[in-house]
């Protein structure tokens, strides 16, 4: 199969396709900010009660003419180029493959610039999957989800995510009675300036085992690599004989650019103590320290770097009340995260700014995903899927469907699922060793659960065909490719407490799939919190960072002030005057599934860990989800 770099096959096609937009976009950007400018964020409210110079009504009374006065102008030009610009449709792509230029050989080990293909140990991989709303429309249709300033919020996305996934990956394990677990967050403060004297005396003074995993970006001018090779099959032992001791192994996220210092939107300016961005700077190559924590002093001694040692999933499971796996809601995207997907990238701008940032850290992405006008859907199509899919792993194919039973304001867009194959390793064989990835987002209105279960039929049906036209190397050729793992990411836009999503919580997906924080149908984990931020809320004080936000959702009395919940469950007033729940956790519509059906004969995937990300605060009015999942081949290690 072949993989679309270009929206069109022909330069020529492309060339008026580009002269067809030229004249459109005049007037569409004119019809945006006109309809934007009578549309008030409460940021801008804020703004305004705060500044007595700050004259919004002056501000429409005179643009709203010059507005009108282009906009009438530009029509002309702009029906000219919709004539030629939608028959053009009919011959377009349904998305554009982006490949960052190839990598030099450390940079690919760190990850940071794509992660190599290489023979699979007998322990197997962990692979990191994130899925994120990022409400990227244009600016005017934003603003009814109380967003502003697409464009920034693009740049800022895309900024904050390469961050989170570069910085030092964290894990705390404590070797104590309870079993108790550290969040990332929580623990920066024991190895930072900031965290002073008392850092230190707290951990020498707590029995505990810490294992922190961390990868660096490389400048290139690498050891040999033999100095590095020598100890990547070793284990990662304990340290028994110091109970304090804590084993890091650190990175820092890539340095950033004089363009990316540019462009900070207005309603998401980096406050004191807000980390969100972690404008930290990058080591210049990888390594291992070990601390020791001794009557409150530190040392480091730099080791060898060896890869994260896979144990049996049993050895390296921290047990959470029933679950065998870590959960957390987490003020950071996870650490050396593999594979991410977004909906509602709709601006085809905000989507190149956005591409252009995750590209720092992601080799592979596909964007601008979907169709225009008529081709492949029942109904005109003014904006695309709205998906992106960014990956550290060479895709091998990919394919895109779009829903045909949309309606409403939902039909505008074609929303729809993308498939995604991708090569994670190769046996000593040379055996293909691959994975599945189906990104979707359904249809959002309420009361259409036939429609949305509907879309779920055909995202299986899809999907099953996908896969069994991809299964061996193209050409049909060579042995049947070997599954590492199968998953299903997106906003599926029903929650499993509604009483009004019974039909949707029911769906046969769920008999195949495997929902890590769902308990049965209309039953979720304790542990489970929701996804949907109440719009409202979204510039108050107590949220506006991500470790804000975090503290905020890890209290049951906050989550019920800043969360949407089921319509279905009594509300009462809250002291700021908007309605809350007495019960429950939140719509949870953001979704990540697994599968055990259709992978290697006697491969096993297991969950590692699953946080709920609050790093896009501010940006969205959606919590971004991640998973770890640990593939492990059932055979013994030599």
């Amino acid at each position: 199969m072949v993989l679309y770099t270009l929206p069109f096959s022909s330069a020529f096609l492309r060339v008026l396709h580009c002269f067809a937009w030229g004249l459109i976009f005049p007037c569409y950007w004119l019809l945006d900010r006109l309809l934007a400018s009578f549309l008030v964020t409460t940021y801008e409210k804020r703004q305004r009660s705060e500044d007595p110079c700050y004259f919004l009504a002056f501000c429409i009374l005179i643009s709203t003419p010059v507005y009108l006065v282009l906009l009438v102008a530009s029509l002309p030009f702009a029906f000219l180029g919709f004539l030629i610009w939608a028959p053009l449709q009919a011959v377009r792509h349904p998305y554009i493959y982006s490949k960052r230029g190839r990598p030099d050989k450390n940079r690919a080990e760190q990850g940071t610039a794509g992660t190599p293909v290489g023979e699979w140990k007998a322990q197997g991989k962990s692979f990191c999957f994130c899925t994120a709303n990022a409400c990227l429309l244009p600016d005017s249709l934003a603003r009814f989800n109380n967003l502003s300033d697409t464009q920034g919020r693009a740049r800022e996305v895309g900024k904050r995510i390469r961050n989170g996934a570069s910085r030092p990956q964290i894990k705390i394990y404590i070797d104590s009675p309870t079993n108790t677990s550290i969040s990332a967050a929580s623990f920066s403060s024991l190895i930072s300036p900031q965290g002073g004297g008392e850092g230190p005396q707290r951990v020498a003074g707590v029995r505990r085992t810490s294992s922190l995993e961390y990868k660096v970006e490389s400048n290139g001018e690498a050891e040999k690599e033999q100095e590095e090779g020598g100890n990547r099959d070793e284990e990662c032992v304990p340290l028994n004989d110091c109970p304090s001791g804590v084993q890091i192994s650190i990175s820092a996220p890539e340095p950033e650019g004089e363009e990316d210092q540019k462009g900070q939107a207005a309603n998401h300016k980096p406050k004191e103590g807000d980390s969100g961005s972690l404008d930290s700077r990058t080591a210049s190559r990888e390594s291992l320290v070990k601390f020791h924590v001794a009557d409150g002093t530190l040392s480091n001694n730099k080791l060898t770097y060896h890869t994260s040692v896979l144990k049996k999933a049993s050895a390296r499971k921290r047990r959470h009340g029933d679950d065998s796996f870590d959960h957390e809601i987490s003020a950071f995207f996870p650490a050396n995260l593999d594979f991410l997907c977004l909906q509602e990238v709709f601006d085809k701008r905000a989507a190149g700014k956005l591409k252009r940032q995750l590209h720092r850290y992601f080799q592979y992405i596909l964007y601008d995903v979907g169709r225009y006008a008529w081709k492949g859907c029942s109904r005109f199509k003014f904006l695309n899927s709205g998906l992106l899919l960014a990956s550290r792993y060479p895709i091998l194919d990919a394919s895109y469907h779009c829903y045909p039973n949309g309606r409403g304001e939902d039909a505008l867009a074609a929303k729809g699922a993308l498939f995604v194959k991708v090569q994670v390793g190769s046996t000593p064989q040379d055996q293909r060793i691959v994975g599945y990835i189906s990104c979707t987002h359904l249809h959002a209105l309420e009361g259409d659960a036939a429609i949305r279960c509907e879309q779920l039929d055909l995202l299986l049906e899809w999907l099953a065909e996908f896969r069994k036209s991809t299964s061996h190397p193209s050409g049909g050729q060579g042995p049947e490719d070997q599954v590492a793992f199968d998953v299903i990411l997106g906003d599926l836009n029903f929650d499993n407490s509604s009483s009004e999503d019974k039909l949707e919580q029911q769906h046969v997906l769920f008999t195949h799939y495997k929902d890590p924080c769902r308990l049965g149908a209309g039953e979720e984990k304790p542990w489970a919190v929701g996804t949907l931020l109440n719009p409202t809320g979204l510039y108050d004080e107590e949220v506006s960072s991500p470790e804000s936000l975090q503290k905020v959702m890890e209290n049951e009395e906050g989550r019920k002030e800043y969360l949407v919940y089921p319509t279905s469950k009594n509300h009462c007033s809250s002291q700021k005057g908007r309605k809350i729940p007495l019960k429950g956790s939140g719509r949870r519509v953001d979704y990540i599934l697994y599968t055990e059906e259709g992978l290697q004969q006697d491969w096993k995937v297991d969950v590692e860990e699953y946080s709920f990300v609050t790093q896009l605060a501010g940006l969205t009015d959606h919590l971004a989800v991640s998973m770890r999942l640990t593939v492990s081949t059932g055979e013994e290690e030599p």
